[in-house]
This record gives structure tokens, C-alpha cells and sequence, in this order.
């Protein structure tokens, strides 16, 4: 059931994109205040049962309309359910127009509308960055979206949903990573409701979610790519930031594709705030900068084709498991 839900869930997102000002996520992201601004009181165990509020009582919801439909309609609605839920947690619609317009724009030689559409979507200052560390931050950008958006969805909504939890994973997923941007945002309303408690349990939970997704995207990114290269690159910088699970991505991708990555989102730490402008590292030597070719616009393109290698592994694999339980 999960491969068939996750196929037609992808199959309707790239016909029909969930627009961005959808009644859905202007209900989550209203839940997600409210639960701050009542149960947010600066301790730290307010913080733990805040977050648990604004991420587990969708989880719980969706799994409960899944089992009584499950147990009391059918299992075909239930697949229905699970599609419903997977459009609207999982897809790339979601995030690549951004990078379409840059891509587009790169191409076409105007630098300057590539750096206001990346500014606009990363909501950061990028006027001042050359043409290079244009195309490396939304190299950057763009993997990590891929993975928040489909490949860390697809494993634990693949794993719960195996437990006979339905879609709870992939709201349970969507959901962390959500509050730890909306609570962490210091230009959004939330912030200034949310303690600092607040903000340090939704990083330490978001941190321990992506921790398994985010190694398993690397290994799938290294399996389509340069093995090798991805391998050693996400060993030496595991080394060196352990908990950094943005960076493991990073690093695999930079050696699945053999380009020099190393932004803010690969030095970024657990414990920091993230960065409201861009930086260009001085060099190779004194930056945290993977190996690899400089950035260009053609390792846009070698990053769309890694993507959905990646996407074909991931359905091959759901079909196998699925073939292998309708055979038992």
C-alpha cells in the first residue's frame, strides 16, 4: 500500500501543485503559534510538552482517521487517506520553482535575477555574491529541500507506515521540521513567543528526527553517484561535526557530483542560530569547503539528475518490499 500511495501522491503533485497560500499549512502554522503562545511558559519541560503538542497531536490525528477507516470502510479509502496526506507533506512542486527560476536565469546570463530569486526564497541578502557562490548556495539549498521535502518524508512515512501506522510518519516528519524553522525564524511572529526553551527542545528533536533520514539520503545520493568520492566525503566530515546532519547531505552530495560545496547550511552547528546573510568563504584552506570542481551552472543539472536517480532507487526499493509482502 505504501508504494502505491507514495506513486500517486508524486504522480498528482507534479500534475497539480499544492499552492503555496493553502488553507492547510495556514492551519498548521496558526496551531503551531497558538501552541507557543499557551503552553509556553520559558521552562524547559514547557518547552518539550509545547513541542510535543504542535508535532504529535497531527500525527496522532492523521493515524486515527487512517485506523477507523481502515477498520471500519476499507483499506481502498484508507490508501486514499494516505495519498491525501502525502500530497500535501510530500513533493517537489513544493520548493523547485525556486530553483527552476535561478537555473533559468543563470542560463540565460542575467546573474542579477538569478541573486533576487535567490534572495526571495532563502529570504537573505545576495547581491553581493559572485556568479560561483550563486550557483553553489542554491546547489546547497535545493539538496536540503529535496530531502526535507521528499527523501526524509518517504522514510518515516515507509517505516511507521510498516508498523500499520499509516501516514503518521510523514506528518510526524513534516511537522518537526517545521517548528524547528517557524520557532527558530527571528523575523517571524513566532519567535518572539517562543522562549529560548522552546527554541533549544524543537533543535534537539529535529536534530534526533533527521538524524537516521539524513544518513540515508547521503548513502542513496552516494549509491546513484560517485560512491567513492561521497563515501569519504561524508566520513571525513562526520569527523569532524558528528551531529551536523545538514553537512553529512552536503558532503555526500558534493562528492556524488565532484563539486566544491561549503556554505553556511554545511558550517552550521546545532547549537547556533542559522545565518541571515551569506558569507564567501576566503579559501579552501581556512573554510569548512569540500573537495571538487568550482561550481557551475552545469552542476545544476547534475544535481536535478541525482535527485531523481535517487527517487528511482528509493520506488524500486517500496516495490520490491511490497512485492515481497503480497508474495508472503
Amino acid at each position: 500500500m505504501s508504494f502505491f500511495a507514495i506513486l500517486f501522491a508524486l504522480l498528482i503533485e507534479q500534475a497539480r501543485p499544492l499552492a503555496r497560500s493553502n488553507p492547510i499549512h495556514a492551519g498548521l502554522r496558526a496551531w503551531s503559534l497558538s501552541v507557543s503562545r499557551n503552553f509556553d511558559a520559558g521552562k524547559s519541560h514547557h518547552g518539550w510538552v509545547a513541542w510535543c503538542l504542535a508535532v504529535l497531536v497531527p500525527a496522532a490525528f492523521v493515524f486515527a482517521v487512517h485506523a477507523a477507516l481502515s477498520w471500519g470502510v476499507g483499506w481502498p479509502v484508507a490508501v486514499l487517506w494516505n495519498v491525501a496526506v502525502l500530497y500535501i507533506t510530500l513533493g517537489f512542486r513544493q520548493f523547485s520553482h525556486h530553483f527552476t527560476g535561478i537555473r533559468d536565469a543563470l542560463e540565460e546570463g542575467n546573474e542579477e535575477r538569478a541573486r533576487e530569486r535567490l534572495a526571495d526564497w532563502q529570504q537573505v541578502d545576495a547581491g553581493d555574491l559572485p556568479r560561483s557562490e550563486v550557483v553553489r548556495h542554491v546547489i546547497e539549498y535545493s539538496v536540503l529541500a529535496a530531502h526535507r521535502h521528499v527523501f526524509g518524508v518517504l522514510a518515516w512515512y515507509s517505516v511507521l507506515a510498516a508498523l500499520g501506522l499509516g501516514p503518521m510518519g510523514a506528518v510526524l516528519y513534516r511537522m518537526a521540521e517545521f517548528v524547528s524553522r517557524y520557532w527558530a525564524d527571528r523575523g517571524s511572529e513566532a519567535v518572539q513567543r517562543a522562549s529560548p526553551s522552546l527554541q533549544e527542545a524543537t533543535a534537539q528533536a529535529w536534530t534526533f528526527i533527521d538524524w537516521g533520514p539524513a544518513r540515508l539520503t547521503a548513502l542513496v545520493f552516494a549509491v546513484v553517484g560517485s560512491f567513492e568520492e561521497a563515501i569519504e566525503g561524508w566520513r571525513f566530515h562526520a569527523q569532524r561535526f558528528p551531529n551536523d546532519n545538514d553537512g553529512v547531505i552536503l558532503a555526500a552530495t558534493a562528492g556524488a557530483i565532484n563539486v566544491r560545496l561549503g556554505g553556511e547550511a554545511l558550517k552550521a552547528r546545532p547549537d547556533q542560530q542559522p545565518a541571515q546573510d551569506f558569507e564567501v568563504d576566503a579559501s579552501i584552506g581556512e573554510s569548512d569547503s569540500t573537495p571538487g570542481r568550482e561550481p557551475e551552472v552545469g552542476h545544476l543539472r547534475s544535481v536535478v539528475g541525482l535527485v531523481w536517480r535517487s527517487v528511482v532507487v528509493w520506488m524500486l526499493l517500496l516495490a520490491l518490499l511490497t512485492l515481497a509482502r503480497l508474495l508472503g
